[in-house]
């Protein structure tokens, strides 16, 4: 029997020379739901610039962009497509959609705030879904976060009491993993790293055992 190392190193562990630039990265969310909406008003309240996409194009998203002030930038598709970091909060099946309007994903970090409600598992064909948003981006780095909380206290202040919420993090890529923990952290939220998406990444896929935890990680 393979033993497995807790927590699971991801490939490409930190120190190699192509280490990102966190001072440069762009950012963007495709979907406009409450998911959405809640990491908007993060990327707000942190002074990060993020754009953000749906469906029904920019006009839609006037409102949301004056509420919330000038960090945040309604875009079209293709123009949200352009960022370093694509930040998926669409309903599963659309993650089709948008992978094809991009010829090449290579380099890009996404990550998979989705949840695969409603989907049969034999059309996941024995994957988490995560790795089927993954086989679909090729080239991408592809993490798991940002979905492990219901819409409503995703949206909340992550300070509570005398801790943070805890925010968890996977993926095969141990920068992108580390860039998405940064931001996590920059938003106020405590990120616990769990290695690859076949190992810890398969604890946040739906029915899995840490969906829907809100855990404090105190100060």
């Amino acid at each position: 029997m393979r033993s497995l190392r807790w927590p699971p190193e991801p490939k490409n562990p930190p120190g190699t020379k192509n280490l990102i630039k966190e001072i440069n990265m762009t950012y963007s969310i495709i979907g406009a739901g409450k998911v959405g909406i809640a990491l908007a008003r993060h990327f707000a309240h942190a002074g990060i610039e993020v754009s953000i996409a749906n469906t029904r194009g920019p006009a839609s998203l006037a409102d949301l962009a004056k509420e919330l002030g000038s960090t945040v930038k309604p875009v079209s598709l293709q123009d949200a497509l352009a960022a370093d970091t694509i930040i998926f909060a669409i309903p599963f099946r659309a993650h089709r959609e948008v992978a094809g309007a991009l010829a090449s994903w290579n380099g890009k970090i996404v990550v998979d705030a989705m949840n695969a409600y409603g989907i049969a598992p034999e059309e996941l064909q024995g994957m988490a879904s995560t790795e089927v948003l993954a086989t679909a981006l090729p080239g991408a780095r592809v993490v798991k976060s940002f979905n492990q909380l219901p819409a409503a206290l995703l949206a909340a202040d992550p300070a509570y009491d005398q801790g943070r919420r805890v925010m968890f993090v996977a993926a095969d890529d141990a920068e992108a993993s580390t860039s998405i923990a940064h931001l996590a952290t920059q938003f106020g939220f405590a990120p616990i790293q769990l290695g690859r998406i076949d190992e810890g990444g398969r604890l946040l896929k739906l029915n899995g055992p840490l969906l829907l935890q809100n855990l404090i990680k105190l100060s």
